[in-house]
Formats: C-alpha cells, sequence, structure tokens
C-alpha cells in the first residue's frame, strides 16, 4: 500500500469534507503539521471541529484556519497566544470546549485504543464536569469522558520509513503520538524519511500501522515567545 505522497495537497485528497472532526498534533508552535495545515486553508473546506492543544498563534498553525473562519469549534486546553481565538470564542462565533490538557490527550490516546470512555477526578466540582455522568469510585466522585475518534488526524514527526514509523523529536512529541492514534485517516508530515529497516525497532515512538499518508517537506519551525539576555560584558 501507497503510503509517501508527493505534497500536503496530494496527502490530503479525498480525505476533507465539511462538518468534519479533525486532530491535530502539536504544543504551541512545537511539532504541529504546519504544511498540512495550510493546505487545509487552501482547500477552502469549512465547519470543522478541531481536537488540539491549542490554536498555534495569529498568523501561524491553525491560527491560519481561524482566519478565514474555516474552524466552528474547537477542543482545546489553552486558548492563549492567540487574539483571534480569544476575539471569536469571546464574541461566540468559535464554539469551545474546554479540555483539562491530561483529560484531552487521554481522550485521544483512549479513541485510538477503541476505548469508548473512562472516568477521571480532574474537572470534578468545576465547569468541566457540567452536563456529564459522575460516577463515585472509593468514596470520590469521577466523570466520565468520551474517547476522541477525529475523521482525519495531523501530525509531525522527524522521521519516518516507507511504512508509517514514526519518530518524533524531543518535545515536538507532546500531543502528536495521541492525535496520530484517534484518526480514523492519519496523514503525517516528516522532515526525513529514511529506508525502510533502518529504524530501530526500540526507537519507533508510533508504529505506522496508525498511519495511512506521509510527505516529506521543509518546516519553518517558528520560535513561539522568543525570549533573549543581553551578552554579559567581559
Amino acid at each position: 500500500m501507497k503510503k509517501v505522497y508527493a505534497n500536503a495537497n496530494e496527502a490530503l485528497d479525498g480525505l476533507l469534507t465539511d462538518g468534519m472532526l479533525i486532530a491535530a498534533g502539536g504544543f504551541g508552535l512545537s511539532g504541529i503539521p504546519e504544511l498540512l495545515i495550510a493546505a487545509i486553508r487552501d482547500s477552502g473546506v469549512k465547519d470543522l471541529t478541531v481536537a488540539s492543544n491549542n490554536a498555534g498563534v495569529d498568523d501561524f498553525g491553525l491560527g491560519l484556519l481561524l482566519q478565514t473562519k474555516q474552524i466552528r469549534k474547537m477542543i482545546s486546553s489553552y486558548v492563549g497566544e492567540n487574539a483571534e481565538f480569544m476575539r471569536q470564542y469571546l464574541s461566540g462565533e468559535l464554539e469551545l470546549e474546554f479540555n483539562p490538557q491530561g483529560t484531552l490527550a487521554e481522550r485521544m490516546r483512549a479513541g485510538g485504543a477503541g476505548i469508548p470512555g473512562f472516568y477521571t477526578k480532574t474537572g470534578v466540582g468545576t465547569v468541566i464536569a457540567d452536563g456529564k455522568e459522575v460516577k463515585n469510585f472509593d468514596g470520590e466522585d469521577y466523570i466520565l469522558e468520551r474517547g476522541i475518534v477525529a475523521d482525519l488526524a495531523i501530525v509531525k514527526a522527524w522521521k519516518a520509513d516507507d511504512t508509517g514509523n514514526l519518530i518524533f523529536r524531543k518535545t515536538a512529541r507532546n500531543f502528536n503520538p495521541p492525535a496520530a492514534m484517534c484518526g480514523k485517516i492519519c496523514v503525517a508530515e516528516v522532515e526525513e524519511i529514511v529506508p525502510r529497516g533502518s529504524i530501530d525497532p526500540d526507537h519507533i515512538h508510533l508504529p505506522g500501522i496508525y498511519v495511512h499518508r506521509i510527505i516529506q517537506g521543509q518546516h519553518e519551525k517558528r520560535i513561539e515567545q522568543r525570549t533573549t539576555r543581553k551578552r554579559e560584558e567581559a
């Protein structure tokens, strides 16, 4: 089965529909599938629900899809660093389902593992618990969270072989593995595609069975907040 495609547009061909649920890897601007996001913007698909820790910044990452009003709802943990995200949410233009970060990661992982739901103490007694089933275990209340199964997962990795085995680089691993797992179809963009068999099996972070299409590309790798200090004088 062919998994390697020439570019993001080809890799997404036939996969995008209005109103679909997309799981996107990344944390801030670290490990975001920037090429696939740009291709989704260019496709014009709309009314999207996107499950992602946050939405990039105003002019990069998922912020591009907010600019074009292609996202109807975000399932996220954090709305900071993106003024347009906050503006649309506060004005009622964008629906937002807040999730604690660990809960969001576990919802994705659970969906990929075939687990329809799980109980957690996180959010008990807060607005996070509103409308959710509460169950008592050993004298403690827990809320039911549903696993996420996305129509499409888009992720960014460091290396891949042509079967889709992925290696992520350091903190860029973040939400990428659980996002990839929960997609009915997963498209990965990578910095390098290496020959089959050249990756030590013990070094694989995500097995290729979860990955359906791969592209290799050049990445901008922006720094979300550049912080520097003056060089000390000799």
